[in-house]
Protein backbone atom coordinates (compact mmCIF):
# COMPACT_ATOMS: atom_id res chain seq x y z
CA UNK A 1 0.00 0.00 0.00
CA UNK A 2 1.17 3.19 -1.11
CA UNK A 3 2.46 5.32 1.88
CA UNK A 4 0.14 8.46 2.48
CA UNK A 5 1.53 12.23 2.43
CA UNK A 6 -1.19 14.80 2.51
CA UNK A 7 -0.51 18.52 1.23
CA UNK A 8 -2.47 21.11 2.79
CA UNK A 9 -2.94 23.50 0.32
CA UNK A 10 -5.67 26.18 1.88
CA UNK A 11 -6.95 29.81 1.93
CA UNK A 12 -7.46 31.44 4.92
CA UNK A 13 -10.13 31.24 6.71
CA UNK A 14 -10.96 35.37 7.05
CA UNK A 15 -11.87 36.76 10.27
CA UNK A 16 -10.27 33.30 11.88
CA UNK A 17 -7.24 32.08 11.06
CA UNK A 18 -4.37 33.07 8.46
CA UNK A 19 -4.04 30.21 5.84
CA UNK A 20 -0.89 29.70 7.79
CA UNK A 21 -2.97 28.87 10.83
CA UNK A 22 -5.18 26.66 8.71
CA UNK A 23 -2.32 24.17 8.08
CA UNK A 24 -0.89 24.17 11.13
CA UNK A 25 -4.41 23.28 12.70
CA UNK A 26 -5.20 20.72 9.94
CA UNK A 27 -1.95 19.41 10.49
CA UNK A 28 -2.11 18.76 14.42
CA UNK A 29 -5.96 17.16 14.12
CA UNK A 30 -4.40 14.62 10.88
CA UNK A 31 -1.52 13.35 13.25
CA UNK A 32 -3.53 13.31 16.05
CA UNK A 33 -5.42 9.83 13.97
CA UNK A 34 -2.24 8.75 12.15
CA UNK A 35 0.78 9.84 14.20
CA UNK A 36 4.00 10.23 12.36
CA UNK A 37 1.74 10.97 8.79
CA UNK A 38 3.97 13.16 5.67
CA UNK A 39 2.32 16.22 5.94
CA UNK A 40 3.56 18.91 3.49
CA UNK A 41 1.98 22.57 4.33
CA UNK A 42 1.93 24.84 1.24
CA UNK A 43 -0.52 28.17 2.21
CA UNK A 44 -2.20 29.81 -0.85
CA UNK A 45 -3.97 33.06 -1.62
CA UNK A 46 -5.56 33.78 -4.61
CA UNK A 47 -4.45 37.60 -5.39
CA UNK A 48 -6.33 39.30 -2.56
CA UNK A 49 -5.50 39.85 1.47
CA UNK A 50 -2.94 37.22 2.62
CA UNK A 51 -0.78 36.65 -0.85
CA UNK A 52 2.17 37.93 0.47
CA UNK A 53 1.87 35.89 3.63
CA UNK A 54 1.36 32.76 1.39
CA UNK A 55 4.96 34.18 -0.33
CA UNK A 56 6.72 34.45 3.09
CA UNK A 57 5.55 31.05 3.99
CA UNK A 58 6.55 29.49 1.00
CA UNK A 59 9.97 30.96 1.31
CA UNK A 60 10.27 34.69 0.30
CA UNK A 61 11.50 37.63 2.52
CA UNK A 62 9.25 40.02 4.07
CA UNK A 63 10.02 43.36 2.77
CA UNK A 64 8.67 46.35 4.27
CA UNK A 65 7.56 50.13 2.91
CA UNK A 66 6.25 53.36 4.58
CA UNK A 67 3.49 54.16 2.16
CA UNK A 68 0.33 56.30 1.57
CA UNK A 69 -2.58 54.50 2.93
CA UNK A 70 -6.03 54.94 1.28
CA UNK A 71 -6.85 58.09 3.05
CA UNK A 72 -3.81 59.65 2.71
CA UNK A 73 -1.97 58.90 5.84
CA UNK A 74 1.19 57.24 6.06
CA UNK A 75 1.03 53.01 6.34
CA UNK A 76 3.19 50.31 7.05
CA UNK A 77 3.10 47.88 3.82
CA UNK A 78 4.53 44.35 3.07
CA UNK A 79 5.76 42.78 0.06
CA UNK A 80 7.43 39.44 -0.81
CA UNK A 81 11.04 39.08 -2.42
CA UNK A 82 12.68 36.10 -3.57
CA UNK A 83 15.39 36.48 -6.12
CA UNK A 84 14.35 39.11 -8.77
CA UNK A 85 10.46 37.94 -8.21
CA UNK A 86 8.58 40.40 -5.63
CA UNK A 87 4.53 39.45 -4.46
CA UNK A 88 2.89 42.86 -4.37
CA UNK A 89 -0.23 42.59 -2.63
CA UNK A 90 -2.01 45.81 -3.04
CA UNK A 91 -4.41 45.59 0.15
CA UNK A 92 -1.02 46.20 1.99
CA UNK A 93 -1.46 49.93 0.93
CA UNK A 94 -5.00 50.64 -0.30
CA UNK A 95 -6.60 47.78 1.56
CA UNK A 96 -9.84 47.92 3.20
CA UNK A 97 -7.81 47.17 6.46
CA UNK A 98 -6.25 50.36 6.52
CA UNK A 99 -9.98 52.20 7.01
CA UNK A 100 -10.51 53.00 10.39
CA UNK A 101 -14.24 51.32 11.52
CA UNK A 102 -17.11 52.25 10.06
CA UNK A 103 -14.81 55.17 7.83
CA UNK A 104 -15.30 54.57 4.23
CA UNK A 105 -13.87 57.06 1.80
CA UNK A 106 -15.50 56.25 -2.17
CA UNK A 107 -14.80 59.09 -3.56
CA UNK A 108 -11.56 59.77 -2.59
CA UNK A 109 -9.50 57.37 -1.32
CA UNK A 110 -6.33 57.22 -3.53
CA UNK A 111 -3.96 53.68 -4.71
CA UNK A 112 -1.13 55.92 -4.94
CA UNK A 113 0.39 54.02 -1.70
CA UNK A 114 0.22 50.84 -4.00
CA UNK A 115 2.04 52.36 -6.55
CA UNK A 116 4.72 53.28 -3.99
CA UNK A 117 4.57 49.85 -3.10
CA UNK A 118 5.64 48.64 -6.74
CA UNK A 119 8.50 50.77 -6.80
CA UNK A 120 9.83 49.48 -3.65
CA UNK A 121 9.80 46.13 -5.52
CA UNK A 122 11.49 48.02 -8.49
CA UNK A 123 14.05 49.40 -5.91
CA UNK A 124 14.49 45.81 -4.29
CA UNK A 125 15.84 44.60 -7.61
CA UNK A 126 12.41 43.02 -9.04
CA UNK A 127 11.92 42.47 -12.95
CA UNK A 128 9.34 40.11 -12.22
CA UNK A 129 6.47 41.64 -10.07
CA UNK A 130 3.35 39.88 -9.53
CA UNK A 131 0.66 42.19 -8.38
CA UNK A 132 -2.35 40.64 -6.18
CA UNK A 133 -5.13 42.59 -6.22
CA UNK A 134 -8.39 42.69 -4.63
CA UNK A 135 -9.69 44.09 -1.04
CA UNK A 136 -9.32 47.33 -1.86
CA UNK A 137 -10.60 50.51 -0.42
CA UNK A 138 -10.59 52.16 -3.46
CA UNK A 139 -12.81 53.09 -6.96
CA UNK A 140 -9.98 55.19 -8.41
CA UNK A 141 -9.27 53.29 -11.42
CA UNK A 142 -5.35 52.84 -10.52
CA UNK A 143 -4.66 56.45 -11.20
CA UNK A 144 -3.24 57.21 -7.97
CA UNK A 145 -1.14 54.05 -8.72
CA UNK A 146 0.17 55.41 -11.68
CA UNK A 147 0.51 58.85 -10.08
CA UNK A 148 3.11 57.31 -7.17
CA UNK A 149 4.83 55.88 -10.72
CA UNK A 150 4.94 59.50 -11.88
CA UNK A 151 2.23 60.12 -14.67
CA UNK A 152 0.60 63.15 -14.33
CA UNK A 153 -3.36 63.76 -14.05
CA UNK A 154 -4.18 67.21 -15.14
CA UNK A 155 -7.79 69.13 -15.10
CA UNK A 156 -8.12 71.95 -17.14
CA UNK A 157 -5.92 74.55 -15.49
CA UNK A 158 -2.91 72.17 -15.77
CA UNK A 159 -3.58 71.52 -12.05
CA UNK A 160 -3.62 67.68 -10.66
CA UNK A 161 -6.66 66.46 -10.01
CA UNK A 162 -7.97 65.58 -7.08
CA UNK A 163 -7.53 61.86 -4.75
CA UNK A 164 -9.72 58.87 -6.10
CA UNK A 165 -11.79 58.41 -8.49
CA UNK A 166 -14.48 61.33 -7.76
CA UNK A 167 -11.35 63.67 -8.89
CA UNK A 168 -11.00 62.00 -11.93
CA UNK A 169 -14.53 63.88 -13.12
CA UNK A 170 -12.11 66.89 -14.04
CA UNK A 171 -9.56 64.78 -15.89
CA UNK A 172 -8.22 67.28 -18.96
CA UNK A 173 -5.04 65.55 -19.59
CA UNK A 174 -3.07 62.39 -18.90
CA UNK A 175 0.46 62.44 -18.55
CA UNK A 176 2.29 59.33 -18.61
CA UNK A 177 5.42 59.81 -20.21
CA UNK A 178 7.23 60.55 -16.47
CA UNK A 179 6.33 56.36 -15.55
CA UNK A 180 9.28 54.74 -14.24
CA UNK A 181 11.48 54.01 -17.35
CA UNK A 182 12.31 50.75 -15.22
CA UNK A 183 8.83 49.49 -15.97
CA UNK A 184 9.47 48.53 -19.60
CA UNK A 185 11.72 45.95 -18.39
CA UNK A 186 9.43 44.13 -15.48
CA UNK A 187 7.39 41.57 -16.14
CA UNK A 188 4.35 42.74 -14.39
CA UNK A 189 1.65 39.96 -13.38
CA UNK A 190 -2.34 41.28 -12.70
CA UNK A 191 -3.18 38.51 -10.56
CA UNK A 192 -7.04 38.58 -9.40
CA UNK A 193 -9.93 36.59 -9.50
CA UNK A 194 -12.10 38.87 -10.60
CA UNK A 195 -12.25 39.62 -14.26
CA UNK A 196 -14.84 42.58 -14.64
CA UNK A 197 -14.73 44.81 -16.63
CA UNK A 198 -14.05 48.59 -15.64
CA UNK A 199 -17.46 50.56 -15.67
CA UNK A 200 -20.95 49.59 -16.31
CA UNK A 201 -23.54 47.16 -15.05
CA UNK A 202 -21.18 44.71 -14.24
CA UNK A 203 -18.36 47.26 -13.54
CA UNK A 204 -16.06 48.31 -10.43
CA UNK A 205 -18.25 50.57 -9.10
CA UNK A 206 -21.39 49.06 -9.55
CA UNK A 207 -20.39 45.52 -8.45
CA UNK A 208 -18.26 46.54 -5.70
CA UNK A 209 -18.60 50.12 -5.27
CA UNK A 210 -20.68 49.53 -2.00
CA UNK A 211 -19.23 47.44 -0.01
CA UNK A 212 -16.47 50.77 0.13
CA UNK A 213 -19.38 52.67 1.69
CA UNK A 214 -20.60 54.26 -1.72
CA UNK A 215 -24.25 54.97 -1.98
CA UNK A 216 -26.23 55.40 -5.24
CA UNK A 217 -24.94 58.64 -5.82
CA UNK A 218 -21.65 57.73 -5.28
CA UNK A 219 -21.95 55.09 -7.67
CA UNK A 220 -22.81 56.86 -10.47
CA UNK A 221 -20.23 59.60 -10.15
CA UNK A 222 -17.64 57.25 -10.19
CA UNK A 223 -19.24 55.18 -13.22
CA UNK A 224 -19.23 58.29 -14.87
CA UNK A 225 -15.73 59.50 -13.75
CA UNK A 226 -14.32 56.09 -15.13
CA UNK A 227 -15.44 56.37 -18.00
CA UNK A 228 -14.61 59.76 -18.25
CA UNK A 229 -11.15 58.93 -17.44
CA UNK A 230 -10.87 55.61 -19.83
CA UNK A 231 -12.05 58.28 -22.60
CA UNK A 232 -8.87 60.27 -21.74
CA UNK A 233 -6.58 56.83 -21.54
CA UNK A 234 -8.28 54.71 -24.09
CA UNK A 235 -11.33 53.16 -24.09
CA UNK A 236 -10.69 50.25 -26.19
CA UNK A 237 -9.04 48.74 -23.19
CA UNK A 238 -11.54 49.24 -20.51
CA UNK A 239 -13.67 46.57 -21.00
CA UNK A 240 -10.92 43.56 -20.70
CA UNK A 241 -11.24 41.23 -18.28
CA UNK A 242 -9.41 42.56 -14.96
CA UNK A 243 -9.56 46.22 -15.73
CA UNK A 244 -12.36 45.90 -13.25
CA UNK A 245 -10.31 44.46 -10.42
CA UNK A 246 -9.74 46.27 -7.34
CA UNK A 247 -11.81 49.25 -7.85
CA UNK A 248 -10.40 49.47 -11.29
CA UNK A 249 -6.64 49.51 -10.42
CA UNK A 250 -6.55 46.30 -12.72
CA UNK A 251 -7.45 49.00 -15.52
CA UNK A 252 -4.75 51.31 -14.93
CA UNK A 253 -1.85 48.59 -14.77
CA UNK A 254 -3.61 46.75 -17.98
CA UNK A 255 -3.40 50.44 -20.03
CA UNK A 256 -0.55 52.18 -18.77
CA UNK A 257 1.95 49.50 -17.40
CA UNK A 258 1.95 46.79 -19.94
CA UNK A 259 0.06 44.57 -17.02
CA UNK A 260 -0.78 41.01 -18.37
CA UNK A 261 -3.95 39.95 -16.47
CA UNK A 262 -3.70 36.08 -15.30
CA UNK A 263 -6.37 34.33 -12.94
CA UNK A 264 -4.71 34.72 -9.12
CA UNK A 265 -4.89 31.42 -8.07
CA UNK A 266 -3.25 30.24 -10.95
CA UNK A 267 -0.30 32.49 -11.12
CA UNK A 268 0.29 32.06 -7.41
CA UNK A 269 0.41 28.00 -7.59
CA UNK A 270 2.97 29.14 -10.18
CA UNK A 271 4.83 31.18 -7.67
CA UNK A 272 4.53 28.83 -4.36
CA UNK A 273 5.68 25.68 -6.22
CA UNK A 274 2.74 24.11 -6.30
CA UNK A 275 3.10 21.89 -9.01
CA UNK A 276 6.14 20.20 -7.29
CA UNK A 277 4.17 20.02 -3.98
CA UNK A 278 1.26 18.18 -5.54
CA UNK A 279 3.53 15.53 -7.33
CA UNK A 280 4.56 14.75 -3.82
CA UNK A 281 0.88 13.93 -2.44
CA UNK A 282 -1.27 10.98 -2.56
CA UNK A 283 -4.48 13.12 -1.04
CA UNK A 284 -4.60 17.42 -1.15
CA UNK A 285 -6.15 19.09 1.40
CA UNK A 286 -7.90 22.57 0.45
CA UNK A 287 -10.32 25.37 1.82
CA UNK A 288 -11.58 29.07 2.98
CA UNK A 289 -13.10 30.14 5.27
CA UNK A 290 -16.85 30.09 2.77
CA UNK A 291 -17.36 27.39 0.33
CA UNK A 292 -19.88 29.41 -1.80
CA UNK A 293 -20.85 30.22 -5.52
CA UNK A 294 -17.72 32.97 -5.37
CA UNK A 295 -15.51 30.04 -4.18
CA UNK A 296 -15.91 28.45 -8.37
CA UNK A 297 -15.02 31.54 -9.80
CA UNK A 298 -11.33 31.49 -9.70
CA UNK A 299 -11.22 31.55 -5.63
CA UNK A 300 -8.16 29.20 -4.11
CA UNK A 301 -10.00 25.95 -3.49
CA UNK A 302 -11.07 26.22 -6.89
CA UNK A 303 -8.08 26.16 -8.41
CA UNK A 304 -6.28 23.64 -5.85
CA UNK A 305 -8.40 20.95 -7.47
CA UNK A 306 -8.74 21.86 -10.63
CA UNK A 307 -4.67 21.40 -10.78
CA UNK A 308 -5.11 18.38 -8.74
CA UNK A 309 -7.70 16.76 -10.50
CA UNK A 310 -5.99 17.07 -13.23
CA UNK A 311 -3.02 15.17 -11.83
CA UNK A 312 -5.60 12.57 -10.29
CA UNK A 313 -5.26 13.15 -6.81
CA UNK A 314 -7.90 12.95 -4.53
CA UNK A 315 -9.34 16.46 -3.35
CA UNK A 316 -11.08 16.89 -0.02
CA UNK A 317 -12.30 20.50 1.68
CA UNK A 318 -11.92 22.31 5.36
CA UNK A 319 -14.45 25.56 5.21
CA UNK A 320 -16.20 27.60 7.89
CA UNK A 321 -19.55 27.41 6.24
CA UNK A 322 -20.71 25.39 3.27
CA UNK A 323 -23.24 26.88 1.07
CA UNK A 324 -22.92 24.83 -2.33
CA UNK A 325 -24.51 21.43 -2.91
CA UNK A 326 -22.98 17.69 -3.19
CA UNK A 327 -22.78 17.90 -7.22
CA UNK A 328 -21.33 21.41 -7.23
CA UNK A 329 -18.11 20.38 -5.28
CA UNK A 330 -17.77 16.79 -7.44
CA UNK A 331 -17.72 18.95 -10.33
CA UNK A 332 -14.79 21.26 -8.98
CA UNK A 333 -13.37 18.26 -8.06
CA UNK A 334 -13.60 18.06 -4.53
CA UNK A 335 -14.61 14.76 -2.94
CA UNK A 336 -15.85 15.99 -0.05
CA UNK A 337 -16.30 18.89 2.52
CA UNK A 338 -16.16 19.55 6.22
CA UNK A 339 -17.81 22.71 7.72
CA UNK A 340 -17.01 23.95 10.83
CA UNK A 341 -20.47 24.93 11.05
CA UNK A 342 -21.69 21.02 11.51
CA UNK A 343 -19.47 20.47 14.55
CA UNK A 344 -20.85 24.12 15.90
CA UNK A 345 -23.27 26.35 14.24
CA UNK A 346 -23.42 29.24 16.05
CA UNK A 347 -21.45 31.31 13.63
CA UNK A 348 -19.83 33.88 16.41
CA UNK A 349 -18.91 30.44 18.38
CA UNK A 350 -17.33 28.92 15.81
CA UNK A 351 -15.14 31.81 14.32
CA UNK A 352 -14.11 32.61 17.53
CA UNK A 353 -13.18 28.08 18.30
CA UNK A 354 -12.24 28.17 14.55
CA UNK A 355 -8.50 26.54 15.30
CA UNK A 356 -9.95 23.34 17.65
CA UNK A 357 -12.70 22.97 15.28
CA UNK A 358 -10.88 22.61 12.41
CA UNK A 359 -8.53 20.49 14.03
CA UNK A 360 -11.69 18.40 14.79
CA UNK A 361 -12.71 18.63 10.72
CA UNK A 362 -9.12 17.02 10.37
CA UNK A 363 -9.22 14.14 12.62
CA UNK A 364 -12.37 13.16 11.30
CA UNK A 365 -10.97 14.01 7.31
CA UNK A 366 -8.18 11.62 8.55
CA UNK A 367 -10.77 8.50 9.80
CA UNK A 368 -12.71 8.62 6.37
CA UNK A 369 -9.80 8.97 3.96
CA UNK A 370 -6.74 7.45 5.18
CA UNK A 371 -7.90 4.75 7.35
CA UNK A 372 -9.63 3.25 5.11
Amino acid sequence: METARVLVAADKFKGSLTAVQVAERVTAGLRRVVPGLAVETLPVADGGDGTVAAAVAAGFERREARVTGPLGDPVTAAYALRGSTAVVEMAEASGLQHLPDGVFAPLTATTYGSGELLKAALEAGATTIVFGVGGSATTDGGAGMLAALGARFLDADGKPVGPGGGGLAALAEADLSGLDPRLKDVDLILASDVDNPLTGPKGAPEVYGRQKGASEEDIAVLDAALTHYASVLGPDTAALPGAGAAGGIGYGALVALGARFRPGIEVMLDVLGFAPALARATLVITGEGSLDEQTLHGKAPAGVAAAARAAGIEVVAVCGRLALPEEALTGAGIARAYALADLEPDPAVSMAEAGPLLERAAESIARDFLLR
